[in-house]
């Protein structure tokens, strides 16, 4: 009895020459020339050339003439060198081909509502998501998550190497963590409760325990907007560490993360990149920082526009202060930090010799948000007096306030948006493609409008 073949991967093909193989994949294209039939296999790996001659077997031949695209396959076949002038530079598997001995298919697929053989997949946002469970078998639609994956793991990676523990906060939650935002209202068992907007007082709890927290979660964002940058659900990467002197030591520590996961996607995602034709931000020795004020006024005196006096950046603001920060520095980062007290969440802390200012802080980054953050109020009466102040119920963050209440040195922290970053390191137009299964006001997997 032969011995049956392991499967091989279409990038290890080459490494198989004058040997027969077995893979198992998709079929991404397939092409008739005379009398020779051709199709790409795509497994997890990539994707490998299939060559089928009937005059190297009839049988192989007859079932190639009847796949299409996306059937899955099983192919067994020789691993031969690409003849000159033929080899794919762009493919792992580019210096060989599979000349088809045996064919098995796995499972049939039906006529395409549209082309997948393209490398790029023209299609409009909606149609792109209306069929997400076809178009994330796209390569290119693959490499937006495999970059974000590498954003996951970095953050993961820096974090775990600085000592910070992990931990997961709830979805369901008691109370508002952030005034400004809507929320989800859930029925939970006839009490009302939300969808966590935040897990900024969970992780203040557990980095009262731990000392250094971070976590990855789903938060959920109730903002009645149609935009191209926001979500209702987004993955956000939290961090939270004690005994910090300044609010600048939390600005550092959200240099260096960036920096990481920059130098972790530039060295995983070449192939991503090259897709796309982007280049990775520009991240200079030392990231500028502006105050809001500051930055307002540079807008005013080289832009024009008087936006002094306001109570944040609007996104034209934020494009535009880092177009004049990118000028003088070079740099694609900017921290602004310094924002009015009162219209930020009550766990923010007021510098001292400016009260009606606090010490929180974004980075922004080609015009757009990557992080917030900044140092929070750790003590108890303090903490008493802004939850009366920005009216909250004390009894809806008892739990919070407790830790606070037994000793909680000088900390601070700050989040990401994963989908965010990976819109902007790919120049993605629409936050939307850098969600797996975007929720916004307009979708839930069905676009609600089409709902009958």
């Amino acid at each position: 009895m032969a011995q049956k073949l392991t499967r091989v991967l279409s990038s290890e093909a080459k490494d198989f020459i004058d040997k027969e193989i077995m893979l198992r994949g998709w079929v991404k294209i397939r092409r008739d020339h005379g009398k020779l039939i051709f199709f790409d296999l795509r497994d997890r790996n990539g994707i490998v050339q299939v060559i089928v001659n009937p005059k190297v077997s009839e049988d192989s031949y007859k079932v190639a003439q009847d796949i299409r695209a996306e059937y899955a396959v099983e192919v067994v076949g020789r691993v031969n060198k690409r003849p000159e002038g033929t080899v794919n530079k762009d493919l792992a598997s580019g210096t060989v081909e599979i000349e088809a001995i045996k064919i098995k298919v796995l499972a049939e697929a039906e006529t395409l509502p549209f082309d997948m053989g393209a490398d790029d997949l023209n299609l409009e946002l909606p149609t792109l998501l209306d069929h997400r469970s076809l178009t994330l078998r796209h390569p290119k639609i693959q490499a937006i998550f495999k970059v974000q994956a590498v954003i996951i793991d970095a953050f993961r990676e820096f974090f775990k190497q600085e000592g910070f523990f992990e931990f997961q906060a709830p979805s369901v939650v008691p109370a508002v963590a952030e005034g400004g935002a809507e929320v989800f209202a859930v029925d939970y068992f006839g009490h009302k409760a939300y969808l966590s907007q935040s897990p900024q007082l969970y992780k203040q709890i557990v980095m009262s325990a731990f000392e250094r927290v971070f976590s990855v979660n789903k938060i959920f964002r109730a903002e009645p907007s149609v935009t191209t940058r926001h979500l209702a659900e987004v993955v956000s990467l939290d961090a939270e560490m004690a005994f910090i002197d300044s609010w600048t030591d939390v600005k550092d520590m959200a240099e260096q993360v960036v920096r990481f996961i920059l130098q972790r996607v530039e060295k995983e995602c070449t192939n991503e990149l090259r897709l796309f034709k982007v280049g990775l931000p520009q991240m200079i020795d030392k990231t500028p920082n502006l105050s809001l004020r500051e930055a307002q006024e540079k807008i005013y005196k080289i832009k024009g526009r008087d936006v002094r006096g306001q109570k944040d950046l609007n996104p034209e603001d934020e494009r535009e202060i880092c177009e004049i920060i990118k000028r003088e520095t070079g740099s694609d980062f900017v921290f602004i930090y310094g924002y009015p007290t009162r219209h930020k969440p009550f766990y923010v802390y007021p510098n001292p010799d400016e009260p009606e200012y606090n010490e929180g802080m974004d980075l922004l980054c080609r015009g757009l948000e990557w992080l917030s953050g900044g140092r929070r109020v750790n003590d108890y009466q303090q903490l008493k007096q802004h939850v009366k102040l920005w009216k909250m119920d004390p009894k809806k963050i008892s739990m919070f306030l407790e830790a606070f209440r037994y000793g909680v040195p000088p900390e601070g922290g700050f989040a990401f948006g994963a989908e965010r970053i990976t819109m902007q390191i790919l120049q993605l137009s629409n936050i939307r493609e850098a969600s797996m299964f975007p929720r916004d006001m307009e979708r839930v997997d069905e676009r609600l409008s089409t709902q009958k």
